[in-house]
């Protein structure tokens, strides 16, 4: 009596035992594989200027990344994912990882422009349209030597010098404190380079020395 009850204990664990393992391995069967999902982000008006800071992320899962100085970007993702491109000033990307692909996907990816139009806005110094066209009409043209003046401000060469001097906007400024900003976050890792210690520039250094470079001309 005593074997057969240990006897039916243990076909009872042995028979949950295999119940257990068939679940998991059904459970295994039906998870999606894991593809690395790779890429540069450019943009669409021109394809050699690269977009650091893009936001790369798939929001049902909770997890993304984002592209670095290049523009380059790497994340794990599933099989059926819908990954999101966003940035600032630029319109949405939408992608669907296929389970066609491999195990490795990598895309090039050209982001346009949002461009949002405001209404016209018709702003006039007078209090009615009439007494607006009054003015302009009473108005005296300038003189020969305004424009002279007018003429002198428009000259070519003073253009193009205020063209080369003048600092950059807004946008320029934040451009590159973003790609500087970027640009750390994606060093803080690695320890600087220092050419001093390059022992190709020593060697470059040494033949340059043995052909004379240095020599004075007399």
């Amino acid at each position: 009596m005593n074997k057969q009850f240990i006897k039916s204990i243990f076909s009872s664990l042995l028979f949950s035992l295999i119940l257990l393992l068939s679940a998991s391995n059904l459970q295994a069967q039906r998870k999606p594989p894991v593809v690395q999902f790779s890429g540069i982000v450019l943009a669409a008006e021109d394809s050699s200027s690269v977009l650091p800071g893009v936001h790369v992320y798939v929001p049902k899962a909770g997890r993304g990344t984002s592209t670095n100085a290049l523009g380059y970007f790497s994340m794990p993702v599933l099989v059926g994912d819908s990954v999101v491109v966003s940035a600032v000033g630029y319109q949405k990307q939408y992608f669907k990882i296929p389970n066609d692909k491999g195990d490795q996907i990598t895309v090039i990816i050209e982001m346009s422009e949002d461009t949002t139009y405001l209404p016209e806005i018709a702003v006039f110094p007078y209090p009615t349209e009439e007494m607006f066209k009054e003015a302009i009409l009473a108005m005296e043209l300038p003189d020969q030597e305004n424009r002279d003046f007018l003429a002198e401000n428009m000259n070519p060469d003073l253009l193009a010098l205020m063209l080369e001097t003048t600092p950059m906007d807004g946008s320029e400024n934040f451009k590159m404190y973003q790609q500087q900003q970027f640009q750390q976050m994606h060093n803080r890792y690695f320890v600087p380079s220092n050419p001093f210690f390059n022992p190709l520039n020593w060697a470059n250094f040494i033949k340059s020395i043995k052909r004379g470079d240095f020599k004075n001309n007399k």
